[in-house]
């Protein structure tokens, strides 16, 4: 036995374990937030280093609408090539941007989810149900635009983009100021420390948010969890059984629907005392037509089957009812 080639390939190991984690993003203020959130939380469970990695995404470069773009996966693909390629360990998505379809080779875990819900955000500070007659109101979301039609069929809906500074400044004196009010989530605005630009928490009754919004994703190669034991345990630490359960419920009537994160469906799934809900609505882009459901399953930590069940039903019964017209 040669143990001068034993003790090498030891010393080799715990170095390697302890090198720095490279955490891709995008490189927009609210992604560098989260993932700086999720830098520190990685910092903590695992004792390493981190380095941000910046990847620029088709989103960040291609201009027009998220439906004109393709929609599911333009800020998604360019950070898993960077993590299947090596260029970076761990990558952080907005759960919403990220497509249904399992990526061999990934795997991805859910901390706790940040509040779902839509915020209005109004040059006068009204509510959704106070603004004028007519209000122009900018969201880049087919989803948003239908339930606000639904809502308010008066409205003039604007389709914007841009981060969120470059929004809120179309109701601002400082900015363009053009439009009466945008619809923004109140999870990146949270993050962002954004709260006080709030007019109105819209309730999941009037706009039910897309599957899987206000959760983060942080993704992996699977390999590494299975190789690399400080970052395994951190994962398994990030992942928040009942974000897990809601989120994948969520997604899984997405993908049953065959729509992406662009199509006009707001879900909303939560747990408690061990009963998983799921609420959802469907909706003609115009507004002008919609269809909502939901369900309720008994469920235990990481039952994904029993959600992934859930989320499936509900959509067959949309589908029943014609819904695929609507997307």
């Amino acid at each position: 036995m040669n143990f001068a080639s034993l003790a090498q390939e030891e010393q080799t190991r715990v170095v390697t374990s302890h090198q720095p984690l490279r955490i891709g993003t995008r490189a927009s203020t609210l992604a560098l937030t989260q993932t700086g959130i999720v830098a520190d939380e990685i910092r903590r469970l695992t004792g390493r280093e981190v380095e941000i990695v910046r990847i620029k995404t088709d989103g960040d470069v291609l201009t027009g609408s998220l439906s004109q773009m393709g929609g599911t996966g333009v800020f998604v693909t360019a950070l898993r090539d960077a993590l299947l390629e090596g260029r970076c360990d761990v990558a952080v998505h907005s759960l919403k941007d990220l497509p249904t379809a399992a990526f061999e080779g990934l795997t991805y875990v859910t901390p706790v989810r940040e509040d779902p819900r839509d915020a209005l955000c109004s040059r006068e500070h009204l509510r959704l149900a106070d603004l004028p007659q007519g209000a122009s109101v900018g969201t880049g979301s087919p989803r948003r635009a239908a339930q606000l039609l639904l809502a308010r069929p008066d409205l003039h809906v604007v389709d914007i983009r841009g981060n969120v500074d470059t929004r809120l400044g179309r109701i601002d004196a400082s900015g363009p100021g053009d439009l009466d009010a945008v619809v923004l989530a109140a999870a990146g605005l949270n993050r962002l420390g954004r709260g006080a630009a709030v007019t109105e928490l819209i309730d999941l009754d009037v706009m039910a948010p897309a599957p899987g919004q206000g959760a983060l994703a942080v993704e992996c190669r699977t390999g590494d969890l299975a190789t690399d034991e400080s970052l395994a345990a951190a994962f398994a630490a990030l992942d928040d059984p009942g974000t897990h359960l809601a989120v994948t419920a969520e997604r899984a009537l997405l993908a049953r629907l065959e729509a992406g994160c662009a199509a006009p469906v707001g879900t909303y799934a939560s747990v408690s005392d061990g009963v998983l809900s799921l609420r959802a609505i469907v909706a003609r882009p115009d507004g002008s037509e919609h269809l909502r459901h939901g369900g309720t399953t008994d469920v235990a930590d990481n039952d994904t089957a029993r959600a992934v069940t859930l989320g499936q039903g509900v959509a067959d019964h949309f589908l029943a009812l014609g819904a695929a017209d609507f997307i």
